[in-house]
């Protein structure tokens, strides 16, 4: 499954938490990538990246718990 990560409304978001969120639950993607995404995601920017289909209850749950927007791409 594919997300589209689009904002983190958290008042202060703890960067290292959603990076290592994001290395958990995506496919292929490691700690410096994932530092990147997080980087890009905090500034403004919308992410994609895509999660396993067996994990997705768990992902989406992790994401709404940073206080991550996202939508479903497919």
């Amino acid at each position: 499954m594919k997300l589209n990560l689009l904002s983190c409304d958290a008042q202060r978001p703890d960067k290292r938490a959603i990076a290592k969120c994001i290395v958990e639950v995506s496919l292929g993607i490691n700690d410096s990538l994932a530092n990147e995404l997080t980087s890009i995601l905090l500034e403004g920017d919308a992410v994609d990246i895509e999660i396993e289909d067996k994990n997705t209850g768990s992902a989406l749950r992790a994401l709404r718990k940073l206080s991550i927007d996202y939508e479903i791409i497919e």
